[in-house]
């Protein structure tokens, strides 16, 4: 991985309407009503037809970032493939899942370099047997979304650019279960927090990076990913366009 970050220097000039947090990418361009609709995928895949179908029907690109191991999931090699027949972006998203840093300060590391290496190396590698080459696939989304400076910074000295969901509405709560108490975001209330901020906002969601997952667990009934027709068709009616990171 000797290829060189997308960003830094030379990128803010060319993205100098980008935002970053931490040395990570969380938006792309400010002024262009383009959405980046991202999804992860580790433990579970019960979206993955309902996400395939709908993106297919609706004519939409889209950016996935799978963990080593959903890579390796004999149930996902089919879908994973007609992902990338279809053109959709797919990224690593760390080999094993890792978390890099405590939740109470994520400058407390829980990893080496050495060990973060090896684990983002081994998730390129099982992505090589969908030749899905490293250089078609630059931008990595850390697991659990949670990183720090110093992880973006051991990213960028392999040639890869880290990227993040936009912060702003609780699109990525779509992960959370009833059981969690008031951590629990229903569905309705994901989308209405998208639109709302949407409406409220100067720039609106140009550039967001807008993160659901593929699956969730079982006791999460009720999915997000199955009011992704209202949300497209929303976010069309409001002018914006879906735009796939192949695109950067």
């Amino acid at each position: 991985m000797s290829l060189g970050p997308l960003f830094g220097q030379a990128g803010s000039r060319q993205y100098p309407h980008a935002v970053f947090a931490h040395g990570g990418l969380t938006r792309i361009d400010t002024t262009q009503a383009n959405i980046y609709l991202t999804f992860t995928g580790g433990d579970y895949n019960d979206g993955k037809g309902i996400v395939k179908r709908i993106l297919r029907q609706k004519s939409i690109s889209s950016n996935f970032f799978f963990t080593g191991d959903f890579y390796r999931k004999k149930s996902n090699r089919s879908f994973i493939r007609q992902l990338k027949r279809a053109g959709h972006y797919l990224g690593a998203h760390s080999d094993k899942h890792l978390l890099y840093a405590t939740w109470e300060d994520r400058d407390s590391l829980l990893v080496t370099r050495q060990e973060f290496e090896q684990d983002l190396r081994e998730n390129y590698r099982v992505m090589a047997e969908y030749d899905i080459l490293e250089k078609q696939a630059l931008f990595f989304m850390p697991p659990y979304e949670w990183y720090n400076s110093k992880i973006s910074k051991w990213t960028a000295d392999l040639g890869l650019q880290l990227i993040n969901f936009t912060p702003g509405t609780r699109s990525n709560a779509d992960y959370t279960t009833p059981d969690m108490g008031k951590r629990y975001w229903s569905s309705d209330a994901i989308l209405k927090s998208i639109l709302d901020f949407e409406a409220k906002e100067t720039n609106g969601l140009n550039g967001f990076i807008l993160l659901l997952h593929v699956g969730t667990h079982p006791s999460r009934v009720d999915k997000m990913y199955k009011l992704l027709p209202q949300l497209i068709e929303t976010l069309h009616q409001r002018g914006y366009h879906f735009a796939s990171l192949h695109n950067l």
